[in-house]
């Protein structure tokens, strides 16, 4: 416990020394989260209030709604908060808590993905057999499979991480309590606990990142055999979307975790830690509404539900 009672907290770095360019910076982040927080919560509440939406795929598509709503809520409200406020001092307590949230989000985001390509692969795959396979327990189990997985997941890496004792200037090279820059701050080798939860756990992903690619191998392959065009195009319309927000969510973390290795991040190391942290929440409702006319439809059902409430209103 002498590492915990000797040390008060850690500096958070910010983008860049001008207060300026900081709240630049800070405003770009809220447009984002804003954006990510309206498309988030629309997704959430048209697959809930939708009959024609109660299906496996748009349970599914829920719940990844509601971990991007967590997983970007858990670093970039205190980031535009500290721009703001030119601050970046967090406690202990606050960055242990922050480690933990977003490590298991960020590992029940990847399992999630691996079990939305999973109902893909038995929808196309198996289509008479969908839904004795999908059934109402087996999502459920899925779901808090998913979930169960996370908090394991971050209760591995937060106790890892600090387990070790910090020395020197206790400043984090990011605008997030991410776990390779607190490893930088090791007094000594007393990181190794660490780099084998982070070993185990990158295997496990890798693992995510396999199933998820011979799924969508043998998805393409019974597309491709399809006879009819338009039954093509639909079959491809319900999968190229998940595929697009797994190729940017794994590609983005690996190039940023690569590079987390150097004392002083450059702006690349920086782009890329925003890219799988802020867009993949941000961009996942665009992705999943874009091609897909089953949730246009169910959107627009929510729009024109609050037009007729707010000239209900009016008229009373």
């Amino acid at each position: 416990m002498e590492n915990f009672t000797t040390m008060n907290g850690f500096i958070l770095m910010s983008f860049s020394g001008s207060p300026e360019i900081e709240i630049l910076q800070a405003s770009l982040f809220l447009v984002l989260y804003f954006m990510a927080l309206a498309g988030n919560v629309l997704i959430i509440t048209a697959t809930s209030i939708d009959h024609n939406l109660h299906s496996p795929m748009y349970f599914f598509l829920k719940h990844l709604s509601c971990l991007d709503l967590c997983y970007i809520t858990v670093t970039l409200p205190r980031s535009i908060h500290d721009s703001f406020m030119h601050s970046g001092t967090i406690s202990l307590w606050e960055c242990m808590l922050q480690c933990f949230a977003f490590t298991a989000c960020c590992t029940s985001e990847v399992a999630m993905l691996t079990v939305m390509s999973y109902d893909r692969y038995v929808a196309i795959c198996f289509p008479l057999r969908y839904e004795i396979i999908m059934n109402v327990n087996a999502c459920f189990y899925s779901v808090s499979a998913v979930w169960i997985c996370g908090i394991i997941s971050g209760v591995m890496h937060t106790a890892a991480t600090f387990s070790i004792h910090f020395c020197g200037p206790k400043i984090i090279h990011q605008f997030f309590c991410d776990v390779p820059q607190l490893l930088k701050l090791s007094c000594g080798n007393d990181y190794i606990s660490e780099l084998g939860v982070t070993a185990f756990l990158s295997f496990l992903a890798f693992i995510c990142f396999v199933f998820i690619g011979f799924s969508y191998i043998h998805i393409f392959s019974t597309v491709l055999k399809i006879p009819s065009a338009e039954s093509r195009a639909k079959a491809f319309s319900t999968c190229l979307p998940h595929l697009c927000v797994v190729t940017i969510f794994f590609f983005t973390a690996v190039f940023a975790y690569l590079n987390a290795h150097s004392d002083s991040p450059s702006g690349l190391d920086i782009l890329l830690t925003v890219l799988y942290t802020i867009v993949p929440p941000t961009l996942n409702p665009v992705i999943y509404s874009l091609r897909n006319k089953a949730m246009k439809a169910a959107l627009r059902k929510v729009f024109q539900g609050r037009k007729s409430t707010g000239f209900s209103k009016a008229n009373q």
